[in-house]
């Protein structure tokens, strides 16, 4: 591997260790991101679109999470039942604060993570993307769209599975955001990472495959992204930092020969 290159060299096999070089795509990505003016340009209109979706998101939920919290317990009078029922709005807003950032930002930016992606390989010595054409934004927007949603209920559909846990009194709410993050972590190295494998035209069995093979790799991704949600200012550019870390990741994959030519690739003559 060229020593100049951002794409990470991945050992052959699975490992422990592989967790913590998963959370060290993160800080790759951002210097990737401050190197490159086209990234930088691209990962700051995410970033602005993203701080306005993160505020409005905390004042809603901690407005309308008591409303929620009410249809099933009502509010104790006594101080100790007062201090539970704070805790549990406090997790349960947490838990959807998360959702909710991992579910409209993508939805807002989903014609800007092809061109992040994009421009992230050419950086790591792939070819240039083919010329802008109208047909092409459009076909891609769309498909964009369709597959952010397809994955976006897979996470909210696993998080209603585990919302029963709230039930339970005393832990179920702790359970719950427990499970939610680990499920939330989880999802999003899968969204990640499936991003420029969807560009590629592989397979979501070929993702299955990668997060079931190399767990420890990709959950140290998904933990990354999910540890970056909660650093003020720097969380403005988790989408931009997820979408070329999990590029990344795809990109030393490939390198390492754990991944086959994407389908998309023209085929050599034997």
């Amino acid at each position: 591997m060229n020593p100049t290159s951002p794409v990470p060299t991945l050992a052959p096999k699975a490992r422990f260790s592989d967790f913590f070089q998963g959370l060290g795509l993160l800080p790759r990505a951002f210097g990737l991101i401050f190197r490159s003016p086209k990234l930088f340009l691209l990962s700051a209109l995410c970033a602005a679109v993203t701080l306005a979706v993160l505020v409005v998101l905390a004042i809603f939920l901690w407005r309308y999470t008591p409303g929620l919290i009410n249809r099933f317990f009502a509010r104790p009078e006594s101080w100790y039942g007062e201090a539970l029922w704070q805790l549990v709005r406090l997790l349960i807003s947490l838990v959807l604060w998360v959702v909710g950032a991992n579910t409209v930002p993508p939805l807002l930016l989903a014609p800007l993570q092809d061109p992040l992606s994009e421009a992230t390989e050419e950086l790591c010595g792939a070819p240039p993307s083919s010329p802008f054409s109208v047909g092409a934004f459009l076909k891609g927007l769309m498909t964009g769209i369709a597959h952010t949603l397809a994955r976006l209920v897979t996470l909210l559909l696993g998080l209603a599975v585990l919302f029963p846990l709230n039930f339970i009194p005393g832990v179920g709410s702790i359970l719950w955001t427990v499970l939610g993050s680990l499920w939330s972590m989880i999802w999003m190295a899968g969204e990640h990472l499936a991003a420029p494998m969807t560009r590629h035209l592989y397979p979501f069995s070929e993702v299955r495959r990668m997060l079931r093979e190399r767990r420890a790799l990709t959950l140290g991704l998904g933990a990354g992204v999910y540890l970056l949600l909660w650093i003020p200012i720097l969380n403005t550019f988790f989408l931009p930092v997820a979408v070329v870390a999990g590029t990344l990741l795809y990109r030393g994959l490939r390198a390492s020969g754990q991944l086959p030519p994407p389908p998309a690739a023209p085929r050599t003559a034997p």
